[in-house]
């Protein structure tokens, strides 16, 4: 049998079994994990299962249910662990793309000169993606990220927007926004 449809097939068994008052859906998933680790004869994998399954606990609730319940053939229950499995490597795909995206600024910005509160700033703004902040860096947000006065807040943006490390977005007066430019 084909490793993904084994995991999958020994996730489905062990929570129809129940054995256990609680944690059948923890010891469900690290079998899913042992069987996935043993097809791929590696200790090591970069996507996870496990929290793709959690991040749709309802679909994945529904899905067994409906298998259990017999209102859906098992291959429904496949298809759904399939799904879930493109997913996870997909998910992987984009932490990795992110985590070169980021070593790639700080290579382009290495010899920037920044002080440790526009460091701060700027490393918040990479951890949040290339989507950036929620609104956008303002001078609010960048004083209550560093305890800065709005007046230095103010000097140290205007001092990151001429290294080129971040670009205007939007907005006038004390609405102006600012993200990361990622092209640096």
């Amino acid at each position: 049998m084909d490793g993904i449809l084994r995991a999958a097939m020994a996730h489905l068994r062990f929570v129809t079994i129940h054995p256990y008052e609680d944690g059948n859906g923890r010891i469900a998933r690290a079998l899913t994990d042992m069987a996935l680790a043993q097809d791929e004869k590696s200790n090591v994998r970069f996507y996870s299962i496990s929290s793709r399954i959690m991040k749709r606990r309802d679909d994945y609730y529904r899905v067994l249910e409906d298998v259990q319940n017999c209102r859906v053939a098992v291959t429904g229950w496949f298809v759904w662990f399939l799904g879930t499995f493109v997913n996870a490597v997909e998910d992987s795909q984009n932490i990795v793309a992110h985590v070169f995206q980021r070593a790639e600024f700080w290579k382009a910005h290495a010899q920037t000169p920044l002080n440790e509160r526009q460091r701060k700033v700027v490393q918040k703004l990479l951890e949040s993606g290339p989507r950036g902040f929620e609104g956008g860096l303002t001078t609010r947000k960048y004083a209550g990220m560093t305890k800065a006065s709005r007046a230095t807040a103010f000097r140290e943006i205007d001092d990151l927007r001429e290294k080129d490390i971040i670009r205007y977005v939007g907005g006038k007066g004390r609405s102006v926004r600012y993200d990361l430019n990622w092209k640096g």
